[in-house]
């Protein structure tokens, strides 16, 4: 965990606050995340008229993390408008536990943990490697 330059991440995640469409909600939320070979990707969320379709800032982060050559989290700051962090909700858990894995860490309200301890039980691509 010292290498990770959280305020980097902060301040990144803070600078995409500023690029999320919220016409509806006003609620801005950005995210920063640090790659395993030390990339940064980022996102912001973005709304729309259809409400439950909306992209969350995280699924933004990922999409960027394959588009710029795949690999994993190893670190992500989630952060709300006023730039405090943020817990991501659950769909996010999902992502960041199957592009982070379990060993991914993320800075929560309650300060940084591993996923493991933030999706306890996590299901992923190993469950569907099982199949029957």
């Amino acid at each position: 965990m010292s290498d990770i330059d959280w305020d980097a991440l902060r301040e990144k995640a803070i600078e995409m606050t500023t690029h999320s469409y919220v016409p509806y909600s006003d609620y801005r939320v950005g995210v920063a995340g640090l790659t395993d070979d030390g990339r940064v990707v980022a996102g912001c969320n973005v709304e729309n008229a259809a409400y439950g379709v909306g992209l969350c800032a995280e699924c933004g982060m990922v999409s960027e993390l394959h588009a710029t050559g795949g690999g994993l989290l190893v670190a992500v700051y989630c952060v709300d408008g006023r730039g405090e962090a943020l817990m991501p909700c659950g769909r996010c858990r999902q992502l960041l536990w199957e592009n982070g894995g379990a060993a991914c860490l993320l800075m929560t309200p309650e300060g940084v943990l591993p996923m493991d301890q933030v999706l306890p039980q996590a299901f992923g691509p190993d469950n569907l490697a099982q199949r029957p």
